[in-house]
């Protein structure tokens, strides 16, 4: 017994100086990866208690207050809104802290970058603390998050949009045969999978002897939408080029694909139905995989205006001569603008940690008879129909706006 005791307080010893020393690495440069690792980690303490806090809750009776006791699924939702909100408050907070930072010599640039361990005490604090409040404000978040989660996924958009301009500029930039091929068969390849992802999605989504005309019209308006891309981005007008529309269109067909996979499986057009399970295991995976990319390309889009300083001990940095030369540096250092709106960046993860709880709840829809599906019903079909269309006339809209308002810069 005595053995046992020393050996766990060794271990938990050893743990607690890995945390710190892990914590204490955490610079500057790798703050914002820092911020993503603990997103990620959210993500997967909502999904493990999602599958295994249910009979747990069910003996809190502050949770469980009513005559009947509801469903299994019931408290497996409650378990994933009150960890969302936990993480939620996390980064809102920290949002409305950081807002006006201009400069590094404002003492909350320390605060961002730094305090790592007093950080994870709140947010470990913040969670639990969730699970002691009442029904009402998880049913108000609930209600609140499915706003967020559409703001999230136009920022996703918005963040796709920046990407293909952006690879596509870096490309014709090189201004070299090899690239010009490059562009056009990246771009073959997105067309095609497009149009031969649609003809699957016929395959599927519109069995013979059913009336699925609600799908066929999802279906052909995202390839009509694909053909207006290409005939819009090569408008001698516009100048634009193939490629941004050809992935904008594959990303179409896969959000087209993403609605229609969500349609309840007792829906006789929904030709997944049969295999429901693995269905919703995969769109859970590829879902949450989403989510995280999305969230850490924004940060490191973020901050890849401005190179990263370098610490005085670095070989790139000059060495002073005289002491008073070492102050002034630091004095330059400090004054120097951030590279990034650290308000923004931690408003990005708010809205991350709500769309984040619906794609773990099926948007708080029934998750089906087994308990495990996720992201299906109607609300989530017309989600992800409406982000399409959104994608559509914003990327329209980032073709005709130079021409429409030439003044302006875009």
């Amino acid at each position: 017994m005595w053995a046992a005791s020393c050996l766990a307080s060794c271990c938990a010893a050893c743990a607690c100086d890995a945390c710190r020393t892990v914590v204490s690495g955490i610079s500057r440069r790798s703050a914002r990866i820092a911020y993503c690792g603990l997103f990620a980690f959210s993500l997967v303490v909502a999904w493990i208690l999602r599958e295994v806090a249910a009979p747990l809750m069910e003996s809190l009776p502050w949770i469980n207050h009513f005559k009947h006791t509801p469903s299994r699924e019931w408290f497996e939702t409650d378990a994933v809104l009150r960890v969302s909100l936990g993480n939620f408050l996390f980064f809102t907070i920290l949002a409305v802290l950081m807002v006006g930072v201009k400069t590094q010599r404002d003492p909350r640039d320390s605060m961002h970058h730094g305090g790592w361990m007093m950080k994870i005490i709140c947010w470990c604090l913040l969670v639990i603390f969730m699970f002691f409040v009442p029904n009402e404000i998880i049913s108000f978040y609930e209600t609140i998050s499915k706003f967020g989660s559409g703001m999230f996924l136009l920022v996703q958009v918005m963040l796709l949009l920046d990407f293909v301009h952006g690879w596509n500029d870096k490309w014709v930039g090189y201004d070299e045969q090899f690239w010009y091929i490059a562009l056009f068969v990246v771009s073959l390849v997105c067309y095609v999978a497009t149009f031969a992802f649609s003809g699957v999605l016929f395959h599927f989504f519109t069995p013979s002897g059913q009336d699925c005309g609600l799908n066929v019209f999802f279906i052909t308006m995202t390839m009509i939408l694909a053909f207006v891309f290409a005939i819009v981005a090569l408008h001698p007008a516009v100048n634009g080029s193939v490629l941004p529309a050809s992935v904008i269109s594959l990303y179409c067909t896969y959000l087209c694909y993403s609605a229609l996979a969500s349609e309840p499986r007792d829906y006789e057009c929904n030709g997944l139905h049969k295999h429901s399970k693995a269905v919703s295991t995969g769109t859970l995976t590829l879902g949450l995989a989403t989510t995280v990319l999305s969230v850490v390309y924004s940060a490191v889009r973020a901050g890849s205006s401005a190179a990263v300083l370098s610490p005085p001990s670095s070989p790139r940095a000059g060495k002073p001569l005289l002491p008073l030369d070492a102050k002034e540096d630091e004095e330059k250092e400090k004054a120097k603008p951030v590279t990034y709106s650290y308000a923004f960046f931690h408003l990005i993860f708010s809205l991350a940690s709500m769309y984040s709880a619906m794609l773990l709840t099926g948007w708080s829809t029934s998750v089906g008879e087994s308990g495990k599906l996720v992201d299906v019903g109607w609300p989530s079909v017309w989600v992800r129909i409406i982000t399409s269309w959104a994608t559509a006339l914003l990327y329209l809209w980032s073709l005709v706006a130079p021409i429409m308002f030439p003044e302006r810069e875009f």
